[in-house]
């Protein structure tokens, strides 16, 4: 099994002048899950190199178990800070896609045709594509079957409206994303705020939130051991 993670090289919250990146814990947690199952994996983001890490996510309050691994783990971290450009990464390559949420993604995916094509490329080829909590942003532009959305039509979850209140982030994201995925014809669904939900619909898995993210990489695993 080989598994692409895609995170975000976006580190500005809007016009806030705070920091912001990817969630932590919603690469490490499928990071270790995939790699402990005998995944190998690699990680690319937009412009390469090393990604921003939404530094609220790394606060001690924050910190998880695969976090603190994650911590300890000099390999992983020189991983980390090494990805591949995305335009370095061919769908060819991989079984199956998964990208991470934190805010960042709310810039520098929705329309990103490098990223666009690659996700495009892996639901041609049928190969499963997994996105968790803000990371489904990548989702919106995407183009399946007759060019229309790829999304339209499907059981898709994601970072909600209320939770995006919760974190005081509505007026600051270019779009809400439950919003987004909505105006491209999915079915969206939610759980209550912060709990794990996973939708799975055929090779399209999406969580909500950052503890969906375990349950998110589960369900790709027993998609690539089915196939």
């Amino acid at each position: 099994m080989k598994i692409l993670i895609v995170l975000t090289s976006h580190d500005q919250l809007g016009n806030t002048g705070k920091k912001t990146g990817f969630w932590l814990e919603e690469f490490t947690t499928p990071y270790y899950i995939l790699k402990d199952a005998g995944a190998e994996v690699a990680l690319a983001s937009p412009k390469g190199g090393e990604p921003p890490i939404d530094p609220i996510s790394d606060l001690p309050e924050n910190l998880t178990l695969s976090t603190k691994r994650f911590h300890a783990d000099t390999a992983a971290q020189a991983e980390l800070a090494n990805t591949k450009a995305l335009a370095q990464v061919s769908a060819e390559d991989f079984d199956a896609v998964f990208y991470p949420g934190g805010h960042g993604p709310m810039w520098d995916m929705p329309d990103n045709t490098v990223s666009i094509a690659l996700i495009e490329a892996f639901d041609k080829a049928g190969k499963p594509i997994v996105a968790v909590c803000h990371g489904p942003t990548a989702l919106v532009n995407v183009r399946g079957k007759e060019c229309d959305y790829m999304i339209r039509g499907k059981h898709v979850t994601g970072f909600s409206n209320e939770e995006e209140d919760d974190v005081g982030c509505s007026e600051i994201v270019p779009f809400l994303l439950e919003d987004g995925l909505k105006e491209r014809g999915a079915v969206f669904s939610k759980s209550d705020n912060w709990a794990p939900y996973v939708q799975v619909n055929g090779q399209l898995i999406t969580g909500q939130n950052p503890a969906s993210a375990g349950p998110a990489a589960e369900a790709l695993l027993q998609l690539l051991h089915a196939a």
